[in-house]
């Protein structure tokens, strides 16, 4: 794991277990590796509650139960979609935050039209907040390491601007 991503889930994880606080993640290019962050960190247990790799329609309808009808308007790799995966993922773990990542991770473009390097971060919780990422790069791994690492780093700043809860 990159060194970077690491120290930036082990902070979270302390942060999250001081306030009492869950997550729950679901991601797509980034192919599970936002998951794997959270969860190498000692303890783990007291704040991740779950997670998928929605990498799939059928995946998204079995894992975390959104409809064609749900995502009518919207495409798969944008600020929306992305946002809706962080909510029905916090929801269905009954998370104190969902965290999202949904992207085209390379080495070409989605078929949506997304050059490869282009994500869409969410977090759903007391604060909420989405970003897109457009790294540039084709190669794959890269992209899913800055992927992973860009999704922390939102949920750091929402952690940061968000009381802790009650």
């Amino acid at each position: 794991m990159n060194e970077a991503i690491a120290i930036i889930a082990a902070r979270l994880g302390e942060r999250l277990s001081l306030r009492r606080e869950t997550i729950a993640v679901a991601e797509s290019s980034a192919g599970g590796l936002v998951s794997a962050a959270l969860l190498a960190v000692p303890g783990a247990s007291r704040y991740f509650l779950g997670g998928a790799v929605v990498y799939t329609v059928a995946a998204r309808e079995a894992l975390l139960g959104i409809s064609r009808d749900d995502v009518t308007g919207m495409r798969s790799a944008s600020e929306p979609y992305a946002g809706l995966l962080a909510e029905r993922i916090r929801l269905a773990h009954r998370a104190t935050w969902g965290l999202a990542e949904t992207g085209a991770s390379g080495p070409t473009g989605n078929r949506y039209g997304d050059a490869a390097g282009h994500a869409c971060l969410a977090v759903s919780g007391p604060v909420a907040r989405v970003r897109t990422l457009e790294t540039g790069l084709a190669d794959r791994a890269d992209n899913m390491c800055r992927f992973t690492l860009a999704a922390l780093e939102l949920l750091d700043e929402a952690l940061a601007a968000a009381p802790p809860a009650a």
